[in-house]
């Protein structure tokens, strides 16, 4: 009888969300993902067209021949870092300056929950000096572009079709434990 007990505490205690969340993170970021991505893609205001002159290089460090290795073993990490250099991107003070402040903040919240909820499943296992550095370089280059061209609506428009374009590419693996 005490064995069935056990049995059915555990059963219970793995429908907890943080137990349940962590064993499903891959298709929780997938929707999550796609929830941010649909975000971005609302926040268009400026025709792309009328932006072409605009278009840079940002160097996308996950291009490298050795990139699925990295994304493999660092897969948690890598994805926390592109969303919180998301988050700070467009939460600073141009941003609020550039874009529809309900549409913005919608992105931001729900780039907040999902760093939140992969940081509780991940319990501060987010380390990953590859990816760090890497996507800190990328989005200073961002930044850069933002502030040389003054922080233009189509620079705007550059840098979210940028950043849809790399988050796309982020789709969550079956990391390593």
């Amino acid at each position: 009888m005490a064995q069935i007990c056990v049995l059915v505490a555990g059963v219970m205690l793995c429908s907890l969300p943080a137990c349940s969340l962590a064993r499903n993170l891959p298709e929780i970021q997938s929707l999550e993902n796609k929830e941010i991505l649909r975000l971005l893609r609302h926040m268009k205001r400026t025709p792309l067209h009328s932006c072409l002159k605009d278009r840079r290089d940002f160097k996308l460090p996950w291009e490298r021949d050795n990139i699925a290795q990295n994304q493999t073993a660092q897969g948690p990490c890598s994805y926390h870092q592109m969303l919180q250099q998301i988050f700070h991107l467009f939460s600073t003070e141009h941003s609020h300056a550039a874009w529809d402040n309900t549409s913005l903040n919608k992105l931001l919240s729900s780039l907040d929950l999902s760093l939140h909820q992969l940081e509780q499943t991940e319990e501060g296992n987010l380390d990953c000096p590859f990816w760090g550095t890497a996507v800190r370089e990328y989005f200073q280059a961002i930044h850069l572009y933002l502030k040389e061209k003054e922080y233009s609506p189509c620079a705007w428009e550059v840098v979210r079709v940028e950043t849809t374009k790399r988050l796309s590419l982020m789709k969550p693996l079956k990391w390593k434990s």
